[in-house]
């Protein structure tokens, strides 16, 4: 019975109705340990009735370094639908479970997700479902990423997700974003109420000692009920300190075969009964020790598995007794098992190094590995690096362990052992190489390029001559970043001892090197240079998102964006998740240039969900800072802030950079003409990574805040760098740029008879030719079309300022439609001012296209159900539910006008 949990069980009621009717919902219920979580979880699952299936789970504080064990323990019951999934995801689910062989691509921790997510789908499918998690903080890492990734694509599947989980202060399971319900606790009067219920046998002096010492705390209440209706006298330790105390006092009471029995269940990492009394009975324990404790209310046999009441419990069971005891337990365990956790329980219960041990448990990690749990993977490593007795082997199992810690994103912890596999190495360079490289990609993700250029080098030159393949590629990568960080001489130093080792690869680091120069013509040349280098054949997903890179940085955005988006698909066909978000920016980056603003926002949205998932810190803030672009097209201040914030989790020129242009470019369209040249006076000079998209900003915004001499340095930068590049619409916003000097600008907003400014290269040249060649070269297939309504407002613009408003009409017309499609609501508003001003009567806004009627989700499923995908296909390639999918569609279809998929076929759905 609940007491003083009303509000409480409202809100965890109100979840499952709601899944009941269609809709999903996650619900984080937090509090510290015994204030009552596991009691108001089983409180709502018995509310909702027997209609609904019910998958139950808990996290174990002892689970043992194999991945899944918490994802096992959930889907227990329902393991016999994984061979319905899609083939690569029950491949990868079975993997990750340790049921058959490995999956090629292993138990990759983010297609495991979307397989849980399907199952649970297809589940909820037959009715509504409930999943609870109990002591989530104690869930190995690989079941809980799985687990919160699922949880994040719930819709409209009827499922309900219920996440117990201990205060914030417990390191581990972290479900960020989700709803949560904080467990406080009881006041004066529900505690009271407790102990009126369950402790009526005690004196009332008693009973309010007791509430005093309980300070709220359910579970202490009732404890100190029991512990004092026993007789034990407890210190005071606070409200938990006071529980396990309790526990283990009473275990404590026990027959001893009962304890050691107890023992052996709580060092046991999966609760399998027949495993714990087979290792009980090596200590001299049985089954019918059982009995006692069951008695007691401690433990309980449930469906073959040994489950403890209450996570303390398990906890004063495992401490309670002397150090002996647990090392007995273990190895009673190691015994009657096989396998890894044969050799993790050998190697917990070993008190000294010991290199048998220690090569025993590293050969069991391959099991691990196998499975994809890089996070236990890490584990494994490390224990055996404690029990090596020799310095090299520690280092080596510690540089393992890095390695481990890195895939699994735990950058802290990956710099930590890379720091200590360090400190152990002595003067071995390679070992130190393999260590360096480790810490420099740590570096790297959390954005500190100049120490990860720094740590590459140093220990790329004492290897060059005995491993000159690995001395390339860490030079490679050193100059790479260098150049990323902005420091172009870091980037020579290290191109040049490449050279003078003549290393393998060194035309391409040499190229590389090259392109931090300011020398624009040197720049494009290495550029293109790094281009034909990658432009083959090549299996490697990541060698194609670099050949995408090299063209988007010479403008050939349209081969970028076929590049990157065949890599985008094939992540989608191999559920690639980890490096899905990387080829969606790519894709995003390109989409902007040839403006399809649209389908960047459809894809860059995706993408930043899923860096945020995975945890790809520095992805994400690239994603965001190139969808603060399209915030800043669109006029959207207050996205445009949002997008900020998540770009400023890493600090990265690039990033900066992005930003930048971005600020500079919603500055512009809402007219704060001179706050737009003044951030791009004050902004470090451009990078390689934009082309000329800033430059040809601040030309404008300079001239229309009155400062020539700005606009001509600006079109300086502008004109030599697309002197060096092929692509049409670098020349056409060139061409835009010679026009509006030319033709010069007032401060107050619009092309005006003032002479060109001094200096100009072509002076008394002619505005209108300018323009019109401009648009010209905006005609060639793949400019971008934002630039190029950019250029037929600022032609009508001059058209009408110098007394041709019938021919202003046109470009003007012609601005405000392509604005009106791609969203741009300052521009287009800009436009129809224009149009009015030449005597148009009419200039509400343009016909909308179907598209602009859809979030970027809908948009991204009505295509692929147009292509004739089904909604199960659609949802794995977009890491959906097919339900969900179904959802959408539902939306989508009003929308459109249409009924059916047959209907959603016939129409053009491109922006």
């Amino acid at each position: 019975m609940l007491v003083g949990r009303g509000e409480e069980l409202a809100v965890v009621e109100k979840l499952l109705t709601g899944a009941g009717a269609g809709r999903s919902g996650v619900l984080v219920v937090r509090g510290e340990a015994g204030i009552g979580k596991t009691a108001l979880l089983d409180a709502a699952v018995a509310a909702a009735g027997n209609g609904p299936r019910v998958l139950r789970g808990t996290g174990t504080e002892f689970e043992s370094a194999l991945p899944y064990s918490g994802l096992h323990l959930l889907l227990r019951p329902v393991l016999g639908r994984i061979d319905a999934l899609p083939g690569a995801q029950a491949a990868a689910l079975r993997t990750a479970l340790g049921m058959g062989e490995a999956a090629p691509s292993g138990g990759d921790r983010f297609l495991v997700g979307l397989a849980v997510l399907t199952l649970l789908a297809e589940l909820a499918e037959e009715g509504t479902l409930f999943c609870v998690l109990d002591d989530a903080q104690w869930l190995d890492l690989a079941s809980a990423e799985a687990l919160v990734f699922a949880a994040r694509r719930l819709h409209a599947e009827r499922i309900a997700v219920l996440f117990g989980v201990r205060d914030p202060h417990t390191p581990g399971f972290r479900p960020d974003g989700f709803e949560e319900l904080r467990l406080r606790r009881l006041d004066t009067a529900a505690a009271g109420d407790l102990l009126t219920l369950y402790a009526a046998d005690l004196h009332h002096h008693e009973r309010q000692r007791i509430q005093r010492e309980a300070e709220g705390n359910p579970l202490a209440l009732l404890e100190l009920t029991t512990a004092r209706r026993e007789g034990h006298g407890l210190s005071y330790d606070g409200p938990r300190g006071r529980i396990e105390q309790g526990f283990a006092a009473r275990i404590g009471a026990l027959p001893e075969a009962s304890g050691t029995l107890l023992l052996v269940a709580a060092a046991a990492d999966e609760g399998d009964a027949g495993t714990v009394f087979e290792a009980a009975g090596l200590l001299g324990a049985g089954v019918g020790d059982l009995a006692p404790a069951e008695a007691q209310g401690l433990v309980r046999l449930d469906g073959g598995l040994l489950v403890f009441r209450h996570p303390l419990i398990r906890s004063a069971a495992y401490r309670s007794g002397p150090a002996a005891r647990r090392l007995a337990a273990h190895r009673a365990l190691a015994d009657a098992g096989g396998g890894h956790r044969a050799a993790w329980h050998r190697a917990q219960a070993q008190a000294a190094p010991d290199e048998g041990v220690a090569a025993e448990l590293e050969r069991s990690g391959e099991q691990v590995r196998a499975r994809g749990g890089h996070a236990a993977l890490a584990t494994v490593y490390e224990r055996a690096a404690a029990l090596s007795p020799e310095p090299a082997e520690r280092a080596r199992r510690l540089g393992s362990a890095a390695r481990a810690a890195l895939d699994a994103g735990q950058l802290d912890r990956a710099g930590e052992l890379a720091e200590a596999a360090r400190r152990e190495q002595g003067g071995d360079a390679r070992a130190r190489a393999r260590v360096a490289e480790i810490a420099a990609e740590v570096a790297n993700e959390q954005g500190d390029l100049s120490r990860a250029h720094v740590l590459l080098l140093d220990a790329a030159l004492p290897i060059a001559a005995t491993e000159p393949q690995d001395a390339g590629r860490m030079l490679f990568l050193a100059v790479g970043s260098a150049w990323v960080a902005g420091d172009p001489v870091a980037a020579a130093g290290a191109a040049a001892a490449a050279a003078e080792l003549e290393l393998p690869g060194g035309s391409a680091i040499q190229a590389l090197a090259r392109v931090s120069s300011s020398d624009a013509a040197v720049r494009t040349t290495a550029l293109r240079a790094l281009r034909e280098a990658s432009s083959g054949p090549s299996g490697d997903l990541r060698e194609g998102l670099r050949a995408a890179c090299w063209s988007g940085l010479l403008g050939d955005h349209r081969v970028a964006y076929e590049r990157a988006g065949a890599v985008e698909r094939e992540c989608r066909a191999q559920g690639a998740v980890g490096l899905l978000p990387r080829a969606l920016l790519e894709v995003a980056q390109a989409q902007l240039r040839l403006g399809l603003h649209r389908d960047a926002l459809a894809g860059g949205t995706e993408g930043l969900r899923i860096a945020s998932d995975t945890g790809q810190t520095r992805t994400r803030a690239q994603l965001a800072a190139a969808l603060a672009q399209l915030a800043a097209a669109r006029g959207d201040e207050a996205w445009f802030q949002e997008l900020g914030l998540l770009a400023d989790a890493v600090d990265l020129p690039d990033v900066r950079h992005l930003r930048t242009s971005a600020a500079i470019l919603l500055d512009l369209g809402l007219g704060r003409f001179d706050a737009a040249a003044d951030r791009a006076a004050a902004a470090p000079a451009g990078s390689a990574c934009t082309c000329c998209g800033r430059d040809a900003d601040e030309v404008e915004a300079a001239l229309r805040a009155g400062r020539p001499e700005q606009a001509r340095e600006a079109f300086a930068r502008l004109a030599e760098l697309a002197g060096h590049l092929d692509g049409p619409g670098v020349h056409a916003v060139r061409a835009r740029c010679e026009g509006l000097l030319a033709g010069g600008v007032g401060g107050s907003g619009g092309v005006g008879g003032s002479p060109a400014p001094s200096g100009y290269p072509e002076e008394g040249g002619d505005p209108e030719e300018r323009f019109r060649r401009a648009l010209e070269l905006h005609s060639v297939r793949d400019t971008d079309r934002f630039e190029e309504a950019r250029t037929r407002l600022l032609y009508g613009e001059w058209l009408r300022r110098h007394r041709r408003p019938v021919d202003s009409r046109g470009p003007l017309r012609a601005a405000q439609e392509a604005f009106d499609r791609l969203g741009a609501r300052p521009w287009a508003d800009r436009a129809a001012a224009e149009l009015r001003a030449s005597g148009e009567s009419r200039t509400g806004p343009g016909t909308q296209s179907p598209t602009d009627l859809l979030t970027p989700q809908e948009l991204q499923v009505a295509r692929l159900a147009a292509a004739g995908l089904t909604n199960r296909d659609i949802g794995s390639q977009l890491f959906l539910s097919p339900r969900t999918v179904g959802y959408h569609l539902y939306n989508a279809y009003p929308k459109l006008g249409v009924s059916s998929r047959v209907e959603l076929a016939r129409l053009d759905l491109a922006t």
